[in-house]
């Protein structure tokens, strides 16, 4: 009996509460799994709130992941260009231990490879000769497979050269002496060699926020020209791998002024080009650069948000999608800035054309509209209004003053297909 007691003792009887605790168990797990659908959901329904009075400060823990994860967003964005290693790594993830030693704008290996090949630009040949050049003229090539040489310090140009050969290549841009498309296809393949090499070193300080913001005015510029240009099937290509660069380059300014960041404030153009990520997504149907702008938004500070280059990219996004069309015009024609109105130009006309039609379908027949008044709206040159309502399918009339005037309610009103032409925009004094 001592033994079953000492037994009794050392060794409990299985108590019929285990079963509760197993339910208690089972009811913790659900009760998670209750808890991580309740937040998915919330997420869901916070990730897409476009209620213009939410604030975004008001997410406690933005901050602390949009910094800590600031530089994996950028490598992972790095990662994306022609530039990646052979591992598949962006520059961005490697440790910065190539500092590149190249004393000129080309090396001088690919120099001489070059001029063997007769592969030298127009603005890289001496005398106009094409297998002959100089330290002067030549710039280093953009090449997909630099990594594989990548070690070599003697082929990779240090910032200093960087910042040289980004101010010598820009200064093509104001030569008149070739068609713009020759000047474009030069400086875009050079510029794109620049960002290879500051991805190489990983150089992300302020200097390289300044040429970033050199290179992403010059692809904004470039779109604008490039539209406005021969609409040829050569210069769709090149729009359309302006565009590609434009939006790569601009991601990578966004998320560099975040590395910089030390007190909270903003760079001082880091607005405008915030506002520039904007207006790339204006219209909802083209294809989106980077994340979704719900998303985005939610990651913007205070004073990024509350800038006036902001406040206009977002009244403009506003009107467009409400299709405002006269809130959208006067809005450009008061507060847009020139890299602003780069990218909006070939919405204007679309604008234009919904105005039209508007004008068309809702004026009384016996009324017709007067084209002076027209071009008031339209904020164009009255000389232009008539060809732009021709080239919707209207026509216009005049009276015995010589006083022209658009009959409304035509049925053979349609919008042109392809790229409108180029009008000019008059703002209203």
């Amino acid at each position: 009996m001592e033994r079953t007691e000492r037994q009794r003792r050392n060794h409990p009887p299985y108590r019929s509460a285990a079963p509760s605790d197993s339910a208690g168990s089972s009811t913790s797990t659900s009760r998670r799994s209750y808890s991580n659908r309740s937040r998915n959901t919330d997420y869901k329904h916070s990730k897409y709130n476009t209620n213009g009075n939410l604030s975004f400060e008001d997410d406690a823990d933005w901050r602390s992941r949009r910094s800590s994860d600031s530089k994996i967003y950028l490598q992972k964005l790095e990662a994306k260009e022609d530039d990646v290693g052979h591992d598949g790594r962006s520059h961005f993830d490697l440790p910065p231990v190539l500092v590149g030693t190249c004393p000129s704008m080309c090396p001088e290996a690919e120099r001489a490879q070059r001029e063997r090949l007769r592969d030298l630009a127009i603005f890289e040949r001496l005398h106009g000769n094409p297998r002959k050049t100089s330290p002067d003229l030549a710039v280093k090539k953009f090449c997909r497979t630099m990594v594989a040489k990548s070690d070599q310090a003697l082929d990779v140009r240090p910032l200093p050269v960087l910042e040289k050969t980004l101010k010598y290549v820009l200064s093509f841009l104001d030569t008149k002496e070739q068609p713009f498309e020759v000047i474009h296809d030069f400086v875009f393949d050079r510029t794109r060699s620049i960002r290879q090499d500051l991805s190489v070193q990983n150089i992300v300080n302020e200097k390289a926020i300044y040429m970033y913001e050199e290179m992403v005015r010059f692809h904004v510029t470039s779109h604008q020209k490039l539209l406005n240009g021969d609409s040829n099937s050569n210069a769709s290509s090149m729009h359309h791998l302006n565009m590609q660069q434009l939006s790569k380059a601009l991601i990578t300014l966004l998320n560099l002024y975040e590395i910089n960041r030390t007190n909270g404030a903003i760079f001082e153009n880091e607005a405008e080009f915030h506002s520039l990520y904007v207006l790339l997504h204006l219209d909802s149907n083209s294809q989106a650069t980077g994340e979704p702008l719900t998303l985005w938004f939610r990651t913007l500070r205070s004073p990024a948000i509350k800038s006036k280059e902001m406040c206009f990219a977002r009244t403009i996004l506003r009107y467009f999608r409400m299709c405002n069309y006269k809130g959208f015009l006067c809005t450009i024609g008061a507060e847009a800035s020139n890299l602003q109105y780069c990218i909006l130009e070939p919405y204007v006309n679309e604008i234009r054309a919904l105005a039209l039609s508007y004008i068309n379908n809702g004026g009384y027949k016996l009324h017709p509209y007067p084209l002076v008044d027209l071009s008031m709206l339209l904020m164009m040159e009255e000389s232009e209004v008539e060809s732009f309502c021709k080239a919707c399918g209207l026509v216009t009339s005049g009276d015995e003053l010589g006083n022209m005037s658009l009959p409304t309610k035509q049925t053979t009103f349609s919008c042109p297909k392809g790229a409108f032409q180029r009008c000019s925009f008059v703002k209203l004094k």
